[in-house]
């Protein structure tokens, strides 16, 4: 019997159920008889009802061992995954993958023993739409992974951008070279120090004292040459193309030569204060204190330029190489175009980004 005799079953009795209870309604000892017989068809038709889907039920059975004993070809009462592949590629009319194959066999093998029982095997039909579902899948996933992927690939061409912004590189030995010119600055304004060490009899002569006197010579040639260079230094350094170990001495240099400041003015506060009480310093004192300055400048110079050359940042000065790594820009500091964000910009993109991934979680 087809579906739709099964349907026209149910609504007939549906109507006989409605007739009964009109029947209740209207009631009458006379109409009992037709009560009773409208209760008889009624479960007549409730047995036919349940006769066509055992019916049903017995030809989708049956339809499902039928398709079993195709795909068993060895008929050992089971269906191995190489059987079940050939059997599908023969019944849909396509290849499929042993993963694939793999996936169906774990989804409809109940008893976990890696085959397929009459029981397990659940018909084409069944087996196709799990197929389509997979597929689907599969096919978004793959979707998903592409996009991964570009996403990946645009962060690290970005990050690749990035880093030709900021000269980070290891330095070249042209780049150690120029590292070291910086700290002549320092040493020019530091010269004025070491006027009783570089005076003494017989330096006159020394080709080291006669360089710097050149040097010196040269640069108070230029009008305000202390400001030039400052102004210069503080320029350069902030051109991010230039490489990390030049544009750091640059920074040091600068702080160098501001550090020059201090003792100069401590020494002019004391014989200030020494000259209004009327005292007078010995020669000897004042000689054995700007000596001992320019040393320290020239050992503070000395170690700058030796590790320079050895491809290392002169970050061991106490206070000034930390102030000077402080001012070092980052990659952070810059945006997707290579332009300089200011500190406070930072921070507001710092506080969307971190707003966002609180607004992903929820």
């Amino acid at each position: 019997m087809s579906i739709g005799l099964l349907s026209s079953f149910k609504f007939k009795f549906h109507k006989l159920n409605e007739s009964s209870s009109s029947s209740k309604i209207e009631g009458g000892g006379d109409q009992d008889d037709e009560i009773e017989r409208l209760r008889s068809m009624a479960a007549k038709l409730r047995a036919d009802a349940a006769s066509l889907e055992a019916e049903k039920a017995q030809q989708l059975a049956d339809a499902a061992e039928k398709a079993f004993r195709k795909f068993d070809t060895n008929q050992d009462g089971e269906i191995s995954v190489s059987e079940l592949k050939a059997g599908l590629e023969k019944v849909l009319k396509t290849d499929l993958s042993d993963r694939r194959v793999k996936q169906l066999m774990e989804e409809f093998d109940a008893s976990g023993d890696g085959v397929l029982q009459l029981d397990e095997f659940v018909g084409v039909d069944k087996f196709r739409n799990r197929l389509e579902a997979l597929a689907r899948e599969e096919k978004r996933l793959a979707i998903e992974a592409k996009k991964a992927a570009q996403k990946e690939k645009e962060l690290a061409d970005l990050a690749a951008a990035r880093v030709e912004i900021l000269n980070d590189k290891p330095p070249t030995n042209n780049d150690k070279i120029l590292s070291i010119l910086p700290y002549l600055f320092p040493l020019m304004d530091g010269l004025q120090y070491g006027r009783f060490l570089l005076s003494a009899e017989g330096t006159e002569s020394n080709p080291i004292v006669i360089l710097l006197a050149i040097l010196y010579g040269l640069y108070r040639t230029i009008p305000f040459s202390g400001f030039v260079a400052f102004f210069a230094l503080n320029f350069l350094a902030g051109n991010p193309g230039i490489n990390r170990l030049i544009r750091y001495n640059m920074q040091q240099a600068i702080f160098l030569d501001i550090a020059l400041f201090f003792p100069g003015l401590l020494t002019g506060l004391i014989s200030l204060i020494i000259g209004g009480l009327g005292v007078q310093l010995p020669t000897s004192v004042t000689e054995i204190g700007t000596d001992s300055i320019f040393i320290t400048l020239l050992l503070t110079l000395t170690y700058c330029v030796g590790s320079s050359l050895l491809g290392k940042e002169p970050d061991k000065i106490p206070f000034i190489s930390q102030s000077v790594l402080d001012r070092m820009p980052t990659l952070d500091m810059f945006d997707d175009q290579g332009i300089f964000l200011p500190e406070e910009l930072r921070k507001n993109d710092d506080k969307e980004d971190n707003e966002e991934k609180g607004d992903k979680k929820d």
